[in-house]
C-alpha cells in the first residue's frame, strides 16, 4: 500500500474506531440523521431506486412504493452504523442480536467432508452474516468473496471488518483457483456467494426471471461448487427488530427441467421470495438492470 493510501487508512480508522465504541442505541440516532441526509437532502441514487421499484412492483400504488423507498433508506443508514460497530462489538452481543436456524446442515456437510456454497443477497445487513461462524464449530474455515475497491484504504477497512469473526476474504477473480485449492488441502469449508448484483455482460449468456425482469446471471458459484462436490444452501434473512436478524439456512432444491444452472436459478427464486416478503430491506440503489 502506498504511503498516501496508508495515511488515508489511518484517517478512516481514526473516524470509525471511536464511533464503534458507541452503543448501538447512540449509533442509531446517528443513523436517523444519516437517513435524513441521504434521502431528504442529497437524494442518494433516488432515480435508480424509484425506477427499480416501479419496474419490480408495477401493481403497487405510488404510496406503497414510497413506503418501501423510505424503508430502504432507513435500512441503508442502519447498515452503515451497524457495519462500523463490527470493529468493536463483542461475540456475546452478536449472539443476542442474531439467531441462526438449521446450523446442523452446515455441520453435517463438514462431517461428510464436503464444502458448503452459501448463496445470499444484498438483503438486510449482509455484513453481519459473517457472525454465523459463532453458531457452529465445523467447518473451521469460512470464506467470503469480494470485489476489489478503487479506494484501497477503504478496502483495507472493510477487510478488517469482514475478518472480525475469523472468516477469510478472497477476491472474486481469484475465487475459482483458491477454492479448488482449499478443497484439495482442507476438504470442508463454508463459502459465501452474494450473487444478486449486476452481471458482467461480456461473460453472461444465461437469463431468468427475477423481480419481474428478464435478468442475466453469471453462475460462478454453481460452476465452482460442481467442481468441488459442494452442498448448496440459501441464507434466508429476516429482520426481527432494529439491530436484530434471523438467518435461516435452507436447502436449494432445483426445479425439474429448469434449464442450465438450476441451482442458481432456484437461488434467485428463493431470494425473490425473501425480497417480496419485505421489499425495503433489499439494496435497491444498485443498477441491477439499468
Amino acid at each position: 500500500m502506498k504511503r498516501s493510501e496508508k495515511l488515508k487508512y489511518y484517517m478512516y480508522m481514526a473516524l470509525f474506531r471511536p464511533l464503534s465504541w458507541l452503543p448501538l442505541c447512540v449509533l442509531y440516532r446517528l443513523s436517523d440523521l444519516l437517513y435524513m441526509i441521504l434521502y431528504h437532502c442529497v437524494h442518494y441514487r433516488i432515480d435508480v431506486v424509484r425506477r427499480n421499484l416501479s419496474e419490480s412492483y408495477p401493481d403497487k400504488t405510488t404510496e406503497e412504493r414510497l413506503e418501501i423507498e423510505r424503508g430502504f433508506y432507513r435500512q441503508l443508514a442502519d447498515n452503515f452504523v451497524e457495519t462500523i460497530k463490527l470493529l468493536h462489538i463483542s461475540d456475546s452481543q452478536m449472539r443476542r442480536r442474531i439467531t441462526v436456524d438449521n446450523v446442523e446442515a452446515v455441520e453435517k456437510a463438514a462431517a461428510d467432508n464436503r464444502p458448503v456454497i452459501l448463496f445470499l443477497g444484498h438483503y438486510c445487513n449482509w455484513e453481519w452474516v459473517t457472525a454465523i461462524t459463532l453458531f457452529y464449530d465445523r467447518p473451521e474455515i469460512s470464506v467470503q468473496l469480494y470485489k476489489p475497491l478503487h479506494d484501497k484504504a477503504f478496502e483495507k477497512v472493510m477487510l478488517k471488518v469482514r475478518s472480525r469473526f475469523h472468516s477469510i476474504s478472497i477476491e472474486k477473480n481469484k475465487a475459482f483457483r483458491e477454492l479448488l485449492r482449499m478443497r484439495r488441502d482442507i476438504g470442508s469449508f463454508m463459502a459465501g456467494f452474494i450473487a444478486d448484483g449486476r452481471s458482467n455482460t461480456r461473460k453472461t449468456r444465461y437469463h431468468t426471471q427475477f423481480l419481474r425482469h428478464d435478468t442475466t446471471f453469471y453462475p460462478g458459484g454453481e460452476e465452482i461448487g460442481n467442481r468441488m462436490d459442494a452442498v448448496y444452501k440459501y441464507l434466508d434473512v429476516s429482520k426481527t427488530g432494529r439491530g436484530h436478524y434471523r438467518f435461516a439456512i435452507k436447502d436449494i432444491v432445483p426445479d425439474p427441467d429448469s434449464g442450465e444452472y438450476p441451482v442458481t436459478r432456484k437461488y434467485l427464486q428463493m431470494l425473490e421470495a425473501t425480497i417480496d416478503r419485505e421489499p425495503a430491506y433489499w439494496l435497491w440503489s444498485h443498477r441491477r438492470w439499468i
